[in-house]
């Protein structure tokens, strides 16, 4: 189980494959495991690294909060063990957060930027739809139930119905995974940090001047694909592509699709 010391901390990290190294950030409470649909198919074009931001899975957990520009030198730092001078940038959600934060402060690092159902924070950013707020809200039922229903409403209509078997897959790997209360807290405070418009990275992407892709899916009620235009309109030459069969986490609904959309993008 590989781990690199990195802005102080350890940090687990995975490698597939080799070529173009493509380092992928996950979300929010999530592992690297959020990738490992599409890992196979981008290995076969990609040095793939995938890890676990502080707070999850197999790194350390150390006191929060945590913000985005900490968890992008946490990133730079893994690369800089890894002697990997530039690579390719991908980010969901918390981790498209990450990643913005990487093309700006270390731009060097970056060859290309792909921003995965995110925003740029502040007060213009599409928010959450209020049936994903509601979702993700309760606290009236059992957790395995809360799961399942969050499960539902981050994906597409109907594809947790029509995919029983991924969905235990998923559920099995976050009962064995469950969410620490403070690490979690302490990454939901990235997002909380980005909430005040001078802290927002909305007037600040014009900076990035390398190749970006923005991904979204159709159906993304937690990030609303809404935000791909907002995202794009900031960042010059920039490319969105909409998944129309997709949601929040279409890594993982539709990672052959996913992975040949970066692929195309970035090989």
């Amino acid at each position: 189980m590989p781990k690199a010391r990195s802005n102080g901390i350890e940090l687990y990290y995975e490698i597939h494959g080799s070529g173009k190294p493509l380092i992928l950030i996950a979300g929010l409470g999530y592992s690297h495991w959020q990738w490992h649909k599409m890992i196979p198919w981008l290995a076969e074009h990609f040095q793939v690294i995938t890890f676990d931001n502080r707070g999850v899975g197999q790194s350390e957990k150390p006191a929060g909060p945590y913000t985005a520009q900490m968890l992008a030198q946490d990133t730079i730092g893994l690369l800089d063990e890894l002697n990997i001078e530039k690579a390719v940038i991908a980010g969901h959600s918390m981790g498209g957060f990450i990643a913005q934060s990487i093309a700006l402060d270390f731009p060097q690092r970056v060859e290309k930027l792909i921003l995965c159902s995110t925003n740029f924070g502040g007060p213009n950013h599409v928010p959450v739809t209020p049936e994903a707020m509601k979702v993700l809200t309760d606290v009236s039922s059992d957790p395995l139930t809360r799961f399942k229903n969050g499960l539902a409403v981050s994906t597409a209509p109907g594809w947790s119905e029509k995919n029983p078997e991924m969905i235990e897959e998923w559920v099995k790997w976050r009962v064995a995974n469950p969410i620490e209360p403070a690490p979690y807290q302490a990454q939901l405070a990235i997002g909380l940090g980005l909430l005040p418009e001078a802290a927002s990275f909305e007037n600040k992407l014009s900076r990035i001047n390398v190749p970006t892709l923005i991904l979204f899916g159709a159906h993304d009620k937690v990030v609303p694909p809404a935000n791909a235009d907002l995202l794009s309109q900031k960042i010059a030459g920039s490319t969105v592509l909409i998944f129309p069969d997709a949601g929040h986490f279409f890594p993982i609904e539709i990672p052959e699709a996913a992975s040949r959309a970066i692929t195309d993008f970035a090989a």
